[in-house]
């Protein structure tokens, strides 16, 4: 089905962008992707695709492309400074098996999948956006040359991430930001932990603060760390290694956390932020739509953020389909079927955040007898749905009729 060369802009080339891009040409819409970066990012780090984005990666027939780099020798230890071990939640075992992979891995498989006819421009920006009943106008900036040019377009597409540019021009300056007064710090490694192999992965999690490797079938571990503050700003103020150090003292590291803090400061890349939630009373306004982190952000603590970018968007597309000729019924009806689904995933992520990184003494008591269950015959299966919210997951936003 063609829809009449309606053209979309979509700002950003991550997960959520590429998935609305390729759902838009699928439908016989022109989209145009530009990326702030001067080229694309390559890499990322540790996602997990449950049934809702493997649902939406088979529509979008991207599934193979994707791949997976989980496996049933996987293996995940809880452990102390001291480097004691006991067992730890596999994600393998998890009700539906999610995917286990490099953010990277689903970037690439869904760029893959793009049209070469697609247009993408690199070093752009938004600055402005103005729109009426016939098309949204947006001025853009070429940052590596200078050129600034406005086009038109049909529908606007923000899913340039957590602190979107689309969404302050579109939406105004209100702040739809929510923290969660925690941090996160995130890595590849380039070679497993010492004494643990390729297929193990350790959890440290203590009071306000954990440490996680997350293994890989084939490659190395990625490494992140969580931890509570009262002071965003302050964590900010200097190095992150300085600030990972304070949140970890004033005890004694002991020979496993610093290799850790070591291997991190050692790693040419990194990520190094504040946990917060997009929380916004609408994801559209006339000609324009934000989609992913620009419009929700679960945060990596309800580990949906890759499966609700490619379900948004592919559902955006499906949507404008079904509603060719009236683009504000298609936008409501995209929001109606994914805001109930989003509103668990942001709630669970409140819950699972004692699963990552316990707040107090009195949550890690509970942390650690839930763990304890989990490896019960009977009624593991059952604590293992409960903490990690899969039956939400697993759904697949009833979108399988396009």
């Amino acid at each position: 089905m063609q829809d009449g060369g309606r053209r979309a802009l979509v700002v950003g080339l991550g997960i959520a962008g590429i998935a609305t891009a390729l759902r838009l040409r699928q439908i016989g819409w022109e989209p145009v992707l530009i990326e702030r970066a001067p080229v694309r990012r390559s890499g990322g780090y540790f996602v997990m695709l449950f049934g809702t984005g493997v649902a939406s990666a088979r529509r979008l027939g991207v599934l193979e492309a994707i791949g997976d780099r989980g496996s049933p020798l996987l293996r995940a230890y809880e452990v102390n400074r001291a480097g004691r071990r006991t067992p730890g939640m596999n994600p393998s075992t998890l009700p539906g098996r999610p995917l286990q992979l490099l953010r990277g891995d689903v970037e690439q498989g869904l760029f893959s999948a793009l049209p070469g006819d697609v247009e993408i421009r690199y070093s752009t920006v938004p600055t402005r956006i103005t729109q009426d009943d016939t098309a949204a106008e947006v001025t853009l900036h070429d940052t590596a040359s200078g050129a600034v040019v406005t086009e038109r377009f049909d529908l606007v597409v923000g899913a340039d991430g957590l602190r979107s540019t689309v969404r302050s021009l579109a939406f105004g300056p209100q702040e739809y930001l929510h923290p969660l007064n925690y941090m996160i710090a995130v890595t590849l490694l380039d070679r497993p932990i010492e004494g643990f192999t390729q297929h193990e992965g350790l959890i440290l999690a203590e009071p306000g603060r954990s440490a996680w490797t997350f293994p890989y079938d084939n490659h190395p571990p990625s490494l992140l760390f969580s931890y509570r503050t009262g002071d965003i700003d302050a964590e900010f103020a200097r190095p992150p290694i300085e600030s990972l150090r304070a949140a970890f003292g004033p005890e004694a590291t002991g020979r496993l956390l610093e290799t850790l803090f070591t291997r991190f400061e050692q790693a040419p890349d990194f990520l190094f932020d504040s946990v917060q939630q997009v929380r916004m009373p609408r994801w559209h306004r006339g000609r324009v739509a934000l989609v992913g982190d620009a419009a929700w952000c679960v945060t990596l603590y309800a580990g949906m953020g890759a499966s609700s970018a490619m379900a948004g968007g592919e559902l955006l597309g499906t949507m404008l389909r079904r509603h060719p000729d009236d683009l504000p019924s298609a936008l409501r009806a995209w929001e109606a079927r994914m805001r109930p689904f989003i509103q668990a995933e942001q709630d669970s992520a409140l819950t699972m955040r004692r699963l990552f990184t316990p707040h107090d003494r009195r949550e890690q008591i509970i942390r650690a007898a839930m763990l304890r269950l989990t490896h019960a015959p009977v009624i593991g299966p059952a604590i293992g749905k409960i903490l990690n919210g899969t039956d939400m997951k697993n759904k697949q936003l009833d979108i399988a009729a396009v």
